[in-house]
């Protein structure tokens, strides 16, 4: 195990936030595992990311597929030489009205964004029980909070990790390991700029600081959670949101 807690994973980390948080924690010492189902995005990013001094690594991973997940573990593991952090920010929306909303477009946001962070997490916890040491992160979303008219699915899925965020941090806090969770609000990336201009301008209608936020500001609430700055939180909700939630 490292001494410095520093080797970990950040999946979905090809780009937007991911990239931004994995850009992020290497500005800052950490070795990181680029994991994506977008691998030659991933790799590139892993070379940007390896500029900064750190090592860095690509790993193709569909993180709903639990196979996947425990290879992602292992590589880290066998890359880095521990896994001492876990992201869980790989996540996909399919957005419709509940009433026609498909079956397919229900299974697969919960089965990436829900399924997905709680597979990564089991197989990363029971190394980090070894070590007696783990931080754990997951991006969710006001969504979760609030519901989103047009994202019955994505909201489910995020409501569903703070629930596992608060669940895993119960479990596993006496091997010192802790579960958080940060919570953007309207986040101006590729996935939110698809949005239809009615809810992007309801958001920010609602936005006490008037703008969207950037991808940097989720990283820098991610860095401080895994840093020893928070070693006494953990099953937490951190609201990225400009105020969306006062």
């Amino acid at each position: 195990m490292a001494e410095n807690h520093k080797n970990g994973v950040v999946t979905g980390a090809a780009r937007g936030i991911g990239k931004a948080i994995a850009r992020t924690l290497a500005a800052n010492g950490y070795n990181i595992v680029i994991s994506d189902i977008l691998i030659d995005e991933a790799q590139k990013t892993a070379a940007e990311i390896a500029s900064l001094g750190v090592k860095a690594v690509a790993v193709k991973a569909d993180v709903a597929k639990a196979a996947d997940a425990e290879e992602l573990v292992r590589q880290t593991v066998q890359q880095l030489g521990s896994i001492d952090f876990l992201v869980n920010n790989a996540g996909i929306t399919r957005d419709n009205l509940s009433i026609r909303m498909s079956e397919s477009e229900w299974d697969a946001v919960l089965s990436i964004n829900l399924k997905g962070a709680f597979l990564c997490s089991q197989f990363a916890a029971k190394e980090m029980m070894k070590q007696r040491y783990g931080r754990v992160v997951n991006i969710a979303s006001v969504s979760g909070i609030l519901g989103t008219a047009g994202q019955a699915n994505y909201a489910a899925s995020k409501a569903g990790l703070i629930a596992l965020t608060k669940s895993m941090a119960r479990e596993l806090g006496g091997r010192n390991i802790t579960f958080n969770a940060v919570a953007p609000g309207y986040i101006i990336t590729e996935m939110t700029e698809k949005l239809p201009a009615a809810v992007k301008e309801a958001y920010l209608a609602q936005i006490p600081l008037k703008r969207g936020g950037t991808p940097e500001d989720v990283a820098a609430a991610v860095k401080f959670l895994i840093s020893p700055d928070a070693q006494y939180i953990t099953g937490t909700v951190l609201n990225v949101s400009g105020g969306l939630l006062i």
